[in-house]
């Protein structure tokens, strides 16, 4: 899919069931290594649960996906080399892009036929959970459910850092974390922008888990936080998306 953006046209790919009925939309952002089989796979899963899923390709700005080429599998041996490639594209991601951006994205994403009218969720893997979190604070209207895990770049020391939006949030929020993912100071930080803004809000640490444990195809992967992270994020959905 293409959606018209203020920059350009980002490519994307949507997994929604194909019965002919309308179900709620989520926006699913990727992490940074970008979109790929097994954020395609992740969608494709979360479609069969009876949701209209969006997976923008952040990088749209440097072409069409794979922006950047990757391994079958991302090892810790390659991983430096990739994050090589990939850091321009971070650097240069603002937060101003990303405002921007979300607002295309929810209103490509709601005017889908085969979306329900209604809150949508926004869920999001590395540097997606900052830009879910973004696009709640973007349009509050809209997103009634944020989802992120192994959250990166959520806490800066920026005057625009993702967790400072959290007074304009009007969701129910839950952050799941991997071990090292975010220091205690910066996880008290984020509890007490949520609990100043009022926002119902879980952060969860993932024993055991390393940074990446979603994705299958790195060496990060956990089986057992994939499973927590599904366990976490359906019923986030189910309570908020189809309770009203």
């Amino acid at each position: 899919m293409q959606i018209p953006t203020a920059d350009g046209r980002a490519d994307a790919f949507a997994a929604f069931p194909d019965d002919g009925a309308r179900h709620p939309g989520v926006l699913l952002y990727m992490d940074a290594f970008g979109v790929r089989p097994v954020i395609e796979e992740l969608a494709r899963e979360l479609a069969g649960h009876g949701y209209y899923v969006l997976v923008p390709n952040v990088y749209y700005r440097r072409g069409a996906s794979p922006v950047v080429e990757l391994p079958e599998h991302i090892s810790e041996e390659n991983r430096p080399e990739i994050f090589g490639k990939l850091m321009p594209l971070l650097q240069e991601h603002t937060a101003e892009r990303a405002l921007s951006d979300a607002e295309a994205y929810v209103d490509f994403l709601c005017a889908q036929p085969e979306v329900a009218e209604g809150s949508i969720g926004t869920t999001g893997y590395c540097m997606g959970a900052a830009l879910a979190l973004r696009t709640a604070a973007a349009r509050p209207d809209k997103v009634g459910a944020v989802a992120g895990f192994h959250p990166g770049m959520l806490v800066t020391d920026a005057p625009d850092s993702a967790h400072l939006s959290a007074d304009k949030v009007a969701a129910r929020v839950h952050l799941g974390l991997a071990e090292g993912d975010l220091a205690p100071e910066a996880v008290a930080a984020l509890n007490e922008s949520f609990e100043t803004a009022g926002v119902e809000h879980s952060i969860e640490l993932y024993p055991g888990s390393v940074h990446g444990f979603t994705m299958a195809d790195t060496s990060a992967f956990d089986a057992d936080a994939l499973k927590r992270h599904w366990d976490r994020l359906l019923p986030l959905l189910d309570g908020t998306l189809r309770a009203g």
